[in-house]
């Protein structure tokens, strides 16, 4: 079992002495201090002014992009998204964060509630979690049978197949984050009054289910870890490096009129990747992998 190196209580008001730091460096992760504000604006600025050529892009070539956004629980999905998003046409580019199934969508294909959300030719849709709930959150928390979750495993390299081959650039991105850095971000929820609306039941379920949500993670990579469609996985212990990385990523891959290659930067190999060191591995094993 994956036991965090500090044991904490998340009820309890006040955090162990020194534990931000044994949070930041948890999983392995290869920086021992967070980006510095000033360096983290001045990218993201110069970023986004990108991202705007990106979308203008997209508009003028009938692109149609979607960005799966999956990762543990706390690891940033949102603020990643909502840096993504901040300067773009809101019309063309859309956030699908869908919530349970209802009735009537419990009784149709699986994919279908998800396929309905595809972008139209010039526009980006971002999905907040995705059909990957299967994979996750129903399968650790008892919300699918086995035939459902096999069904899931066989059928989603399939559907995502379809996309692509239609014409869909697809990106999938999962966020990942160490033990001890999630536990301080369970805590911040549960103790910040302006955040404990995002500490929701599943939520303080998962507390108790690492190894369980990474025993799912790691089955999920091994069926749909895909040539046609990729997993990128962010480390996201710092939350402003995660930001900065996810959109040089998906910057870094497509080519627009008046692109910056300067401004964009050359994506970190010790925070994105999509080697086994990252789908199943921890950043110390990247480490070693990019020094020796």
């Amino acid at each position: 079992m994956n036991k965090p190196a500090v044991a904490i209580d998340i009820e309890q008001p006040n955090l162990p002495d020194g534990f931000n730091e044994i949070a930041l460096k948890s999983g392995g992760y290869p920086y021992d201090t967070p980006l510095k504000r000033k360096v983290y604006d001045a990218e993201l600025d110069a970023l986004h002014y990108e991202l705007v050529k990106l979308q203008t892009h997209v508009r003028k070539t009938g692109m149609r992009l979607v960005i799966v956004f999956e990762g543990r629980d706390t690891a940033g999905k949102g603020g990643c998204i909502r840096r993504f998003t901040r300067h773009l046409n809101p019309r063309h580019a859309r956030v699908v964060a869908l919530s349970k199934p209802n009735e009537t969508e419990r009784g149709q294909w699986y994919f279908q509630r998800y396929a309905k959300h595809m972008p139209t030719r010039g526009d980006i849709v971002l999905f907040d979690r995705s059909w990957y709930n299967r994979a996750g959150v129903e399968r650790v928390m008892g919300f699918c049978t086995e035939d459902e979750l096999a069904d899931f495993l066989r059928e989603a390299p399939q559907f995502e197949g379809m996309l692509v081959r239609d014409g869909i650039c697809l990106h999938k991105i999962f966020l990942t984050i160490g033990r001890e850095m999630q536990l301080k971000r369970f805590h911040e929820r549960r103790h910040n009054p302006l955040k404990q609306w995002k500490l929701s039941d599943m939520d303080k379920a998962a507390v108790n289910l690492w190894d369980e949500y990474t025993e799912a993670k790691d089955e999920m990579f091994r069926f749909t870890h895909i040539n046609m469609a990729p997993w990128t996985v962010v480390r996201s212990n710092d939350q402003r490096r995660a930001r900065l990385e996810v959109i040089r990523y998906v910057l870094s891959r497509h080519d627009y009129e008046d692109k910056d290659a300067k401004a964009i930067g050359t994506v970190d190999p010790l925070i994105v990747g999509s080697d086994t060191s990252f789908l199943h591995g921890s950043s110390k094993d990247a480490l070693k992998t990019k020094t020796t």
